[in-house]
C-alpha cells in the first residue's frame, strides 16, 4: 500500500464506523475517495480491495439495501461498520494472570508469531486491561524460532491456501514434490510437524519440518477447508514414538565423553559406571585406536545429525538407516563444500540486523492501535510511545501527521482527529469512534492462546489457577478466532532436570554463589567453576542459566542438561554483574580478537546467520547467504559445518576451509 492509499483507509474507516444508515459507494466515491478520473469498473475494483483490506485488520463491512432493491446495485446499497462488533471485548485481567499472559506472549518474542503476540499484548494494554506485572524470578522460557517455513506455514493455515515443497523421506533420504492442504503445525519429541492432506497420496500425513529441503510455496489462488473440530496437539498425541534402538558405533579412543555416557554396556559384559567402561569386553571388530559403543536412540535423524559432526572420529556399524543417515549429511556437506567459490564482498560495516519490513499497512495497523493506546495513556512522552511501539520518533510522529488530517468526509475541524504534541508529551482530545481496540486477529489469538497452553509444562505456572482462568477469559473475548488455535501447537518448555533448575532458582532469589561441574562437547572435557548465577530462560525445552564465571571473568551460559553437578559453595554471589539487556541472551559472547570466519550459508541455512551473531550479511543470487561471524575457537568448526549437511560451508580463512574439506573427506571415507 502507498501512503496515499493507508489515509484513505483511514478515513474509509473513521466514515464506515461513524454513520448510522451507511454510506452509498457514489458517496464514498465523492468524499472519501475524491475520485472523479477512473471508470466505474476500476473504481468498483480499488473499493472492493479496500473492503478486504479492512476485514483482513478484523473489521467486516456491512451491506445495507434499500427495501425491495437487490444487493448488487450500487445504487440502492449503503455500507457502514458496527461499531461493537468488531471490538475487542473488555478483558479483566489480575495481577497474576498480566504474569502469566505476558509470558505467554514472550514465548513468541523471535519465533513466528512474535509481532502477533506483540499486536494483542498492546490492544489488551489499549483497552485498559492488561496491568504491569512483575515476572516470576529466573523463568524465561522462549520458542526456538524455526524458520521461514514455519511462518509460511501458519499463513497458510490461517488463509486455508495448499501448499507445495520437497520432502526428504526418513527411511530412504528420497526427495518427491509434495503438495498439501495444511490443517496444523505442531510440535512432538522434539520436532515440528505439519499434519494435513497430501493430495497425491489421498490422505492425512504427517510431514517433519526438519525434512523439508525447499521453501514453501503457498498456492494464494487455491483453498481447502480443514476437517471440522481438528485439533493439533490432539492428532499429535496420537504419533507413536518411535521405538528404541541400539546403534553399534566405533569411536576414537578417549573421545566424545558426552556420547559415551550415554553408551549401555554390551548385553554379556561387565558394565560398569564410568563412560570409558560401557564399551564391549572385547572390542570385537573394532579397528585399532577405537572403542566400540552401545548407543541407545529413538529417531535415525537426531542420532545421525549428531554423529554427522563427530566425522572421523566415529563409525557407525550398524543400524544401516543410521549409517546411512550419517553418509547423506556428510555427503551433502562435502558436495557444498567443493562447489565454485563465490565472490566475498560485503555491505558497508555493521552488525547484520535483519530489517523489518515497514509497510504501509504496518503503518496503519499500528495507527489503529496508537489511538486507543493514546486515550487511555494521555500525555506520555512522544520517546515512551515510539519505544512502546517499537518504532522512532520521526515514524512516530509521522503517523500522528496522517493521524490528524484523518477525519469524517467533508468534516469541520472538529470531526477531524485532534492530537497535539507540541511540548513532547502527546495527548489526544478526539477519537472519532477509534478508541476500543479492534478485536483479535487469527495470529493474534494463536500466538496468545497457544503460548498459554504451551506454560502448563511449566508446573510453577500451571498451579493456582491463573493460568487456566486466563485462558478462559481470552478463548471468550477472542470468540471465532480464538477456535482456529486449535491448529497451532507449541513445544514442550518443562526442563528434563527440575531439580537443576530449582537449585539455580533458589540460588537466583537466595544470592548464592555456585559450584558446578559442567560438560562441554566442543572441548570433548568436564571442567568445574564457581559462578554467580542472574538468570534462566529456555529455548523450547532447553534450559539455560546464565552465570557469571569466576574462571572466565565474565558472563556465560550453561545448558542445564550439560551440568553434571550443582550446589551452592556456602558464599554469596559477588552481586556485580547483571544479565545481558533483552532476549534471547546471546549464548556465547563475541570477542573482538577472536578470529572473523566468512561463512557461505544455502538458502534452508540462512538462519543461521542469526543464531550465530553475524557481523555483517550479503546476500547471494538463489537465495544463499554470506556471512561474518567471530569465534573463540574454531578447532569445532568442521565439526559444525559437518552438522549441518550442506547448509554451511567456510571461506575465509583459506586454511580453516582447507581443514573443513579434509575433516569431511576423512570421515566420508569410513564409509
Amino acid at each position: 500500500m502507498s501512503a496515499s492509499r493507508t489515509e484513505r483507509l483511514l478515513n474509509l474507516l473513521i466514515a464506515l464506523l461513524n454513520t448510522k444508515y451507511g454510506l452509498r459507494r457514489s458517496e464514498l466515491r465523492e468524499k472519501v475517495y475524491h475520485d472523479t478520473t477512473s471508470s466505474d469498473v476500476a473504481f468498483g475494483r480499488m473499493f472492493e480491495r479496500d473492503k478486504g483490506e479492512l476485514r483482513h485488520f478484523g473489521f467486516d463491512v456491512e451491506t445495507v439495501t434499500d427495501k425491495g432493491w437487490g444487493s448488487d446495485d450500487p445504487a440502492t446499497t449503503r455500507y457502514r461498520i458496527g461499531k461493537e462488533s468488531n471490538r475487542l471485548p473488555d478483558v479483566s485481567l489480575t495481577p497474576e494472570e498480566c504474569t502469566v499472559l505476558i509470558l505467554a506472549a514472550q514465548l513468541w518474542e523471535h519465533a513466528a508469531l512474535g509481532s502477533a503476540a506483540v499486536d494483542a499484548v498492546r490492544k489488551l494494554q489499549a483497552a485498559g486491561g492488561l496491568l504491569d506485572a512483575e515476572l516470576p524470578s529466573g523463568v524465561q522460557p522462549r520458542i526456538r524460532p524455526a524458520g521461514q517455513a514455519f511462518e509460511d506455514l501458519v499463513a497458510a493455515i490461517h488463509a486455508q491456501h495448499p501448499v507445495s515443497f520437497r520432502y526428504a523421506a526418513g527411511s530412504t533420504g528420497t526427495e518427491q514434490d509434495r503438495l498439501v492442504e495444511p490443517w496444523g503445525l505442531g510440535s512432538r519429541f522434539g520436532q515440528w510437524y505439519l499434519v494435513g492432506h497430501d493430495r497425491a497420496r489421498g490422505d492425512k500425513r504427517f510431514f517433519r519440518l526438519s525434512r523439508l529441503t525447499s521453501a514453501v510455496t503457498v498456492l494464494e489462488k487455491e483453498t481447502f477447508a480443514p476437517p471440522a473440530g481438528f485439533n493439533v496437539r490432539a492428532e499429535l498425541a496420537g504419533l507413536a514414538e518411535l521405538p528404541v534402538q541400539t546403534a553399534v558405533v566405533d569411536v576414537e579412543h578417549g573421545r566424545l565423553l558426552g556420547l559415551r555416557k550415554r553408551a549401555v554396556p554390551q548385553p554379556g559384559s561387565a558394565g560398569g559406571n564410568g563412560p570409558q567402561e560401557n564399551v564391549t569386553q572385547e572390542n570385537v571388530g573394532a579397528a585399532a585406536g577405537t572403542d566400540r559403543l552401545m548407543v541407545p536412540f529413538r529417531d535415525a535423524e537426531t542420532l545421525g545429525e549428531e554423529l554427522a559432526s563427530y566425522g572421523p572420529r566415529a563409525r557407525v556399524v550398524s543400524p544401516p538407516d543410521l549409517a546411512a543417515a550419517v553418509r547423506r549429511r556428510l555427503a551433502a556437506a562435502a558436495e557444498f563444500a567443493a562447489r565454485p567459490v563465490p565472490d566475498v564482498a560485503f555491505p558497508a560495516a555493521g552488525r547484520a540486523v535483519r530489517p523489518r519490513s515497514r509497510t504501509s499497512e504496518d503503518q496503519l495497523k499500528r495507527m489503529l492501535q496508537l489511538v486507543p493506546f493514546l486515550v487511555h495513556n494521555q500525555g506520555l512522552h512522544i520517546s515512551e510511545v515510539a519505544a512502546r511501539f517499537g518504532i522512532t520518533r520521526k515514524e512516530l510522529e509521522d503517523d500522528l501527521r496522517i493521524l490528524i488530517c484523518s477525519g469524517l468526509p467533508e468534516g469541520y475541524p472538529d470531526d477531524l482527529l485532534d492530537i497535539q504534541w507540541d511540548d513532547d508529551h502527546v495527548f489526544i482530545t478526539q477519537a472519532l469512534d477509534l478508541t476500543r481496540p479492534v478485536r483479535f486477529t487469527v495470529d493474534e489469538a494463536c500466538a496468545l492462546l497457544t503460548g498459554l497452553e504451551t506454560l502448563n509444562g511449566l508446573p510453577e505456572l500451571a498451579e493456582g489457577g491463573a493460568l487456566e482462568s486466563v485462558t478462559l477469559k481470552l478463548l471468550a473475548a477472542a470468540g471465532e478466532e480464538g477456535l482456529k488455535a486449535a491448529a497451532l501447537s507449541g513445544p514442550e518448555v518443562a526442563p528434563g532436570n527440575s531439580a537443576i533448575l530449582e537449585t539455580a532458582r533458589t540460588a537466583i532469589r537466595s544470592g548464592a554463589q555456585l559450584h558446578l561441574a559442567y560438560f562441554s562437547p566442543q572441548r570433548d572435557a568436564v571442567s568445574e567453576r564457581d559462578v554467580d548465577p542472574l538468570r534462566l530462560y529456555s529455548l523450547d525445552n532447553t534450559w539455560y542459566l546464565e552465570a557469571y564465571c569466576h574462571s572466565a571473568l565474565g558472563l556465560r551460559n550453561f545448558r542445564l542438561d550439560r551440568i553434571e553437578a550443582l550446589a551452592p559453595n556456602g558464599r554469596p554471589a559477588a552481586g556485580t554483574a547483571r544479565p545481558v539487556d533483552g532476549f534471547p541472551v546471546k549464548l556465547f559472547t563475541p570477542n573482538d580478537d577472536d578470529t572473523l570466519v566468512v561463512v557461505e550459508l544455502a538458502p534452508r541455512g540462512t538462519g543461521l546467520a542469526d543464531d550465530y551473531y553475524a557481523e555483517r550479511t550479503a546476500a547471494l543470487p538463489g537465495g544463499g547467504m554470506l556471512a561474518e561471524i567471530r569465534f573463540g575457537s574454531t578447532d569445532w568448526l568442521p565439526m559444525l559445518v559437518a552438522q549441518h549437511g550442506g547448509m554451511m560451508r567456510i571461506l575465509q580463512p583459506g586454511g580453516l576451509a582447507d581443514a573443513s574439506r579434509e575433516w569431511l573427506a576423512a570421515a566420508l571415507a569410513q564409509y
